[in-house]
């Protein structure tokens, strides 16, 4: 098994958000001063930027496989047992992932004509976050299952 990369595509664009998040804020803050006034716009960004930070640094946790878990009776199966168990969880998680891929590939034809109150777009824009998020964490599974893991698995439970 191959190191696992320091840097991905989720993490990177997660913190590109995270950082434009913060410069929208601001602008937000100082716009509530005498200093200047305050685009209307940016209040709606900011919540858009936040969901899509969001549901990108969910996929970017399933890349370190660092969801919470309770490991305290699994750890007490042996390993073939264990790896089953694991095995089964992925599975039914990869099915509730590729549900809710395709209710965030409705909710964005759906949603599709719908306007934005403040910014030049579609509503679809923000409902495509789930939706490409779902995309990411099936791959993320699917690379657990094929076995090529990205993160460590021999992780201390107590982390």
């Amino acid at each position: 098994m191959r190191a696992p990369r320091k840097y991905s595509p989720e993490g990177i664009v997660a913190s590109v958000l995270l950082i434009v998040l913060i410069a929208i804020v601001l602008v937000q803050v100082f716009g509530r001063t005498p200093l200047f006034r305050g685009p209307v716009w940016t209040e709606e960004a900011a919540r858009w930027i936040w969901v899509w930070m969001a549901f990108i640094g969910i996929a970017e946790v399933e890349r370190q496989d660092g969801q919470l878990k309770m490991a305290f009776l699994a750890d007490t199966l042996p390993d073939g047992a264990r790896k089953v168990l694991y095995t089964v969880i992925d599975l039914v998680y990869l099915g509730i992932m590729a549900n809710l891929a395709w209710i965030g590939y409705k909710t964005v034809a759906r949603t599709w004509n719908n306007i934005s109150v403040t910014l030049p777009t579609t509503d679809a824009l923000l409902y495509a976050s789930a939706f490409v998020a779902s995309f990411l964490i099936i791959h993320r599974i699917v690379r657990r299952l094929i076995g090529r893991r990205d993160a460590p698995a021999n992780r201390d439970p107590l982390l």
